[in-house]
């Protein structure tokens, strides 16, 4: 297990840089974790959030639904790291707020106020379909698990129609599991570290030249579902592996061969829904 990483990178600060999603499991450990890759981090959610820390900080709290809303937090950033929407699971209704309007509403502000560098935090989900036996790369169709799979899948859309009409730059992360440990078998495939995430969205925010670049966000883990040759000019090289839990999680009672987790790369969100029957 590793700890956040502090940057010992080169790479000039932004002045401003927006993270949206703050509140949450990953926009709690970004929030500490990105603050050396900019002079002023701004940050965003629709949850409460502690105070600014300090003059390096703006804690803005925004509904992602509400475009005008959003593109006064954007006003002013040098780029966006966008965690922002429902994380999981739920009915369309929920989704299409904050996770299709909302990333909708954030490549408008971007547009408007002339930020050319979004780091889109994608998901496993967008091809979660795909088995476990195969393994695929950023070209592969893509075939969403769920209605938050679907959203994740239209904003990548949107990031790419963004930069083919407007020249906003995009590194979509598609992450796999990034939790302090792998939590099951399945995990073992997908996990990132909070070490390796970071590292990757640096290199997601200081590279230049991606276009629309996407990506799988993974450690160096010894059975990886995901080949990520098409984002090699990244430069990401983990540094972890889910090797160290391994004797932890088998541990575990065996999966049933039938069960999603042990079928799917989009493991038990390919079997939750439709809501509200």
């Amino acid at each position: 297990m590793s700890a956040p990483a502090s940057s010992t990178s080169s790479v000039q600060p932004l002045n401003r840089l927006l993270l949206t999603g703050a509140a949450g499991g990953l926009g709690k450990v970004l929030r500490e974790s990105l603050r050396p890759y900019a002079r002023t981090l701004r940050v965003s959610d629709i949850a409460a959030l502690p105070p600014a820390t300090g003059a390096h900080e703006e804690v803005l709290p925004c509904d992602l639904a509400d475009k005008a809303a959003v593109d006064a937090l954007v006003a002013g950033c040098d780029a966006i790291v966008h965690l922002g929407g429902v994380s999981v699971e739920r009915p369309f209704e929920e989704i299409l707020e904050a996770n299709i309007k909302g990333v909708f509403h954030l490549y408008e502000g971007a547009r408007r106020h002339g930020v050319k560098r979004v780091v889109f935090a994608s998901s496993n989900h967008v091809i979660g379909f795909y088995k476990q036996s195969e393994t695929i790369d950023a070209h592969a169709a893509r075939r969403p698990d769920g209605y938050y799979g679907l959203s994740k899948s239209f904003g990548e859309d949107v990031a790419q129609f963004y930069f083919d009409r407007w020249g906003i730059e995009t590194v979509s992360i598609r992450i796999g599991s990034s939790f302090p440990e792998p939590a099951n078998r399945r995990m073992m495939s997908t996990w990132l570290s909070y070490r390796d995430l970071t590292s990757l969205i640096e290199k997601s925010l200081f590279t230049p030249g991606v276009k629309h670049t996407v990506v799988f966000g993974a450690s160096a883990n010894r059975d990886l579902w995901w080949d990520n040759s098409a984002a090699a000019h990244l430069g990401f090289v983990p540094q972890d592996t889910s090797e160290v839990f391994r004797a932890k999680i088998e541990a575990q009672p065996p999966v049933a061969p039938t069960d999603p987790n042990a079928i799917y790369q989009g493991g038990a969100f390919t079997a939750q829904g439709p809501f509200g029957d």
